[in-house]
């Protein structure tokens, strides 16, 4: 896995729009700003666009090549970021402990014992939220030419799913997409958009 993105990051100079996304703008709106974890940051524009904000953020990225990115960027825009190079189920996180948990079209991989998901769940303080965007429609594609099977993936519904009375669904719905021009994932229209509530 880390060296399949190491590749995608390294055939490009830059692989997204570098603009944060438009989920998490929308819904990050209303929130005060606390600690959070930005999961598969990417080259960093969310974890930027949320220091800038006011949050402590940590921000978590299994490519080496899109860290590097990431962190000049940072810089670039004068604010701090704590760097974490792993994949979500092998990452010392401490429990319990983030304000927002944020997995804007995560990659993650889909296990017998559902260990990404309950690792997303993990991260969330009681009262912060959980965050989660996908693009809509891709959970129930075939399988690629390229080897993409979505199968093999976590989808918002698997998280969704895992939801005991200890947590409040706040939004749960498709919606089209605020889709910055240019980047990989631009022609995706639609969201599917998790936001949950960790209630204790």
């Amino acid at each position: 896995m880390r060296a399949e993105w190491d590749n995608r990051y390294a055939d490009r100079q830059q692989l997204w729009s570098g603009r944060p996304n438009g989920a998490l703008v929308a819904e990050v709106a209303g929130l005060t700003p606390g600690r959070v974890l930005d999961v598969g940051c990417g080259e960093g524009a969310d974890a930027v666009w949320l220091a800038r904000g006011g949050w402590d953020v940590t921000a978590l990225e299994v490519s080496g090549v899109a860290l590097e990115r990431a962190a000049g960027h940072a810089r670039d825009a004068g604010v701090a970021v704590r760097w974490v190079h792993a994949a979500l189920t092998e990452a010392a996180l401490p429990p319990a402990s983030f304000d927002l948990v944020s997995a804007q079209y995560p990659a993650l991989l889909r296990t017998p014992d559902a260990a990404a998901e309950r690792a997303l769940l993990a991260a969330v303080a009681p009262g912060g939220v959980l965050l989660l965007v996908h693009h809509a429609g891709m959970d129930t594609q075939q399988t690629h030419d390229s080897g993409f099977d979505p199968a093999d993936y976590v989808w918002p519904s698997m998280v969704a799913a895992l939801l005991t009375d200890d947590w409040k669904v706040e939004v749960n719905e498709q919606r089209p997409r605020v889709a910055p021009t240019g980047g990989a994932g631009a022609h995706h229209t639609d969201d599917l958009v998790l936001r949950a509530r960790r209630l204790r």
